[in-house]
């Protein structure tokens, strides 16, 4: 299983094609990609059209969800977060630091594009979907 960030969401419902939205694309065809409810939450925001709004949601409702907030996950971001900041890096968007922790407590790779993430991969153990260095 993988779950895919918004900004690759983004990317793939633009028809921006590049290796992320390739990734996703075979990954949504192998039955791999699951869905975060943060993440179904910033996609949904994105459309301005009902009739696209629609068709997302619907679309993205048959994808596996996962509910990636609790007390318990709350209280690790948290602690990711300050770990990361002791090291010297603050992540922008608390967003980001919900699925990082979620995937990197479920094990689930992340597809992504937003730097945000690299210091999860780096310092935390968050498994990068796609690496330039891997393919």
């Amino acid at each position: 299983m993988i779950v895919a960030d918004t900004s690759v969401w983004i990317d793939y419902f633009n028809g921006n094609e590049n290796l992320l939205t390739d990734k996703l694309d075979i990954g949504l065809a192998e039955g791999l990609i699951v869905m975060g409810d943060l993440i179904f939450l910033e996609i949904l925001q994105g459309f301005r059209d009902d009739k696209e709004y629609r068709l997302a949601k619907s679309t993205l409702g048959t994808l596996d969800q996962y509910a990636m907030l609790g007390h318990k996950q709350a209280i690790k971001s948290a602690e990711n977060f300050r770990a990361l900041r002791k090291r010297g890096i603050t992540i922008r968007k608390t967003t980001d630091v919900i699925i990082a922790t979620f995937c990197i407590d479920n094990k689930l790779p992340l597809l992504f594009s937003d730097r945000d993430f690299i210091p999860f991969v780096d310092h935390l153990g968050l498994i990068p979907a796609y690496s330039q260095n891997s393919e």
